[in-house]
């Protein structure tokens, strides 16, 4: 049975991540811990040096479902004019891999209680495909669209847009502006042909005093990516103290998720996040996890100056 869920879902894994879809780009649920990963504008945002880590393994249970890995960092600079950020990714899915590492740079305009960014970001990825391990069920028969494997080195830029106040913010940003093939052969090849498609992201998020202890922070991200559905991931979040955050997200069509973090310390967070497909795909799987890491290494006599809800 095992063999026979591979044979039937590896490969339309692998379809899924050459074609334009929404999956083409690493996914997450904490969003709002990664930002830099979907807008360069983001970069120096929190006025302090901040690293964060987050590991996601998707749909537990299906062999060569997708695992993602990633590491950033930013830090304000030039009297918090500018920010600058690094970003290292791995994302396995199927028979596919990508390792890609970005730079962003993000111009800063300070405005009454708010502040405004432009950012611009340079990537380089290292995409391989091992089409020829594919399984595809024949032992005879020679299929051309598995018969090589893909190696490619791309190069991509992406560009953002960022406004944040202690309580709101507001992204738009566009990643993979150059349609980069992934295969050295056209539709009439014999290969599967595919390309690095557009992805757009508009994300905003509030926070809404409850009382002195609890406070709600609703958010969302709406993801367009070139000949794919329009994706939506609506957010809320209970805040207790400003150490405990209690949440639960609905991504359109897909997921159901809830979602807890914890600020340990003032420069220290860490954030998981369970999500449950609500499509057919949940009688194949057990769910998604993700997990988060956070550490701030600004900080004023060991204290961050205010809680960061971004």
């Amino acid at each position: 049975m095992k063999r026979m869920t591979k044979l039937l879902l590896l490969p339309a894994l692998l379809l899924l991540s050459i074609s334009a879809s929404a999956q083409q780009d690493a996914m997450y649920t904490q969003y709002m811990f990664n930002t830099l990963a979907i807008n360069p504008a983001y970069a120096g945002s929190r006025n302090v040096v901040s690293a964060t880590a987050l590991a996601r393994s998707q749909w537990t249970g299906i062999e060569g479902a997708p695992k993602t890995g990633t590491f950033t960092i930013d830090a304000p600079i030039m009297d918090k004019r500018f920010g600058i950020g690094l970003q290292l990714m791995t994302d396995k899915l199927g028979v596919t891999q990508t390792n890609a590492a970005a730079v962003s740079l993000a111009y800063r305009i300070r405005l009454d209680e708010a502040s405004l960014s432009f950012g611009v970001q340079g990537n380089v990825s290292q995409y391989r495909s091992n089409l020829s391990s594919v399984i595809t069920g024949s032992t005879s028969a020679y299929d051309p669209a598995f018969a090589n494997d893909v190696r490619k080195t791309l190069f991509n830029f992406g560009t953002g847009v960022y406004y944040t106040t202690d309580k709101f913010f507001l992204g738009l940003s566009a990643q993979d502006l150059i349609p980069n093939a992934l295969s050295d052969q056209g539709t009439t090849g014999d290969r599967i042909a595919g390309k690095q498609a557009l992805h757009v992201f508009l994300s905003s998020g509030y926070v809404f005093p409850v009382s002195d202890d609890f406070k709600l922070k609703p958010s969302f991200l709406i993801k367009y990516v070139h000949g794919a559905p329009i994706e939506g991931d609506i957010n809320g979040t209970l805040w207790i103290k400003d150490v405990i955050g209690i949440g639960a997200q609905y991504r359109t069509k897909a997921d159901v998720s809830g979602i807890l973090e914890i600020q340990a310390t003032p420069q220290f967070r860490i954030g998981y996040s369970y999500d449950r497909s609500t499509t057919r795909l949940q009688n194949f799987n057990s769910g998604s996890h993700e997990i988060m890491l956070r550490f701030e290494f600004g900080s004023e006599r060991g204290r961050i100056i205010s809680p960061r809800y971004f």
